[in-house]
């Protein structure tokens, strides 16, 4: 654990809670307002499609989004950096609370995603800027299991909020949500120290590509980014399985969704004392098997009912999120430096491979239990690959 000197006006505890809140920016933008998306493309009559752009541009936009903030905070700072994007975050909240149409509110969502980009990469380059070794990979995993304590309460508090109010108020509690997130970013102590102002911010920039060109950093990358797809595609077109499928109210949407939430907590959690007796790439390998044996039970029974989809989806839940932990410090131990840009790349490309998930479940909305199924296998298969071949042929590129 860092030393409570390293933020002297949060302690430890409270500097943990600050990352994890950081981290959780995406579930919470995504999550809380999933048991309304129905009742939104109802509610403004349009397509299905049209609705899940709310996703599918937040995703693609926060990926992009990353790329900036990563760099701009190696080049000024951690805590300016997040001042802004989590303004930003915030007044765009409030926007799509306010919005008249569908439209408007893909747009909005756009500016939020814009703002909410500079959460992750920010929280990830933090944990790199304090923590080292054994304890980078404990934090990382102490923080990945918080963040996913809220795709288990956001649905529910979403429902909850539903009985209340519509679902414009569920856009103001995530303006409360990114302003009690601005009050943490006050107090915060910078971890990192800005450039030299002779650095110009192209050089900055520049140094994604030279990241990128790092073969190690780049295979890995592509590897654990990939299970993105697994996650993103049950999260998008969960709400679509369990209310228009199986037909089951807002409210028992969010049990089934919760009891899945669970896996994601509970991967991280499990990774933790396992990998003080396993090996780190027996446990991944073993994570990618999980995931393909989900796969083939939610294709044979996941279409009996929502209890027994559910219950062959969890173990693919629970093998993506496993794999966070050790994924995240692998590909970031690829390079000691620039921690700002490694990790906006790594927040990018979980989301951008994430979106393409999203489409394809929303492409296959006429079968998508199937669609979640062969994602786990073939995902699952291809990441077993892909590790494989980095760790045999770039063996002398890649630290382990």
């Amino acid at each position: 654990m860092a030393d409570s000197k390293v933020q002297p006006r949060m302690g430890n505890t409270g500097f943990i809670i600050f990352l994890a809140l950081l981290s959780a920016f995406v579930p919470l933008s995504t999550d809380l307002y999933l048991p309304a998306l129905p009742d939104m493309t109802k509610f403004f009559a349009v397509p299905e499609i049209v609705m899940n752009l709310t996703l599918i541009l937040f995703f693609v936009f926060y990926s992009i989004a990353t790329l900036f903030w990563g760099p701009l905070s190696d080049r000024y700072g951690r805590r300016p950096i997040l001042l802004i994007g989590l303004t930003l975050y915030m007044l765009a909240s409030i926007l799509c609370g306010i919005a008249t149409n569908a439209y408007e509110i893909i747009i909005f969502r756009v500016l939020q995603a814009i703002g909410g980009g500079v959460a992750t990469t920010v929280a990830t380059a933090v944990i790199k800027d304090v923590f080292v070794g054994r304890k980078q990979e404990t934090t990382l995993a102490i923080v990945q299991s918080m963040v996913v304590i809220s795709p288990a309460i956001a649905p529910v508090i979403g429902s909850l909020l539903l009985t209340f109010i519509s679902w414009r108020g569920i856009f103001f509690a995530q303006a409360l949500l990114g302003l009690s997130v601005i009050y943490g970013s006050i107090i915060f102590k910078e971890t990192h120290q800005a450039e030299n102002e002779t650095t110009s911010i192209l050089k900055s920039f520049g140094r994604l590509g030279a990241l990128l060109l790092n073969l190690g950093f780049t295979a890995l990358l592509v590897t654990f980014s990939l299970m993105s797809i697994v996650s993103l595609s049950y999260i998008s077109s969960s709400s679509y399985i369990f209310q228009d499928t199986f037909h089951l109210s807002s409210r028992m949407f969010s049990l089934f969704f919760s009891f899945n939430a669970l896996g994601m907590l509970l991967g991280p959690l499990v990774y933790i004392p396992l990998s003080k007796y396993i090996d780190r790439f027996k446990i991944i390998y073993a994570s990618f098997g999980i995931s393909i044996i989900a796969g083939v039970l939610v294709l044979i029974f996941g279409q009996m009912s929502p209890i027994a989809f559910a219950i062959t989806q969890f173990p693919a839940t629970l093998a993506s999120s496993a794999i966070r932990p050790p994924g995240t410090y692998l590909v970031l131990k690829q390079e000691e430096n620039d921690n700002g840009s490694a990790s906006a790349l790594y927040s990018a490309g979980g989301t951008i491979f994430g979106s393409v998930g999203m489409v394809i479940v929303s492409v296959a909305e006429a079968t998508p239990i199937a669609a979640i199924a062969w994602i786990n296998i073939i995902i699952g298969a291809s990441c077993a690959v892909l590790l494989w071949l980095s760790l045999t042929f770039l063996k002398k590129k890649i630290t382990v």
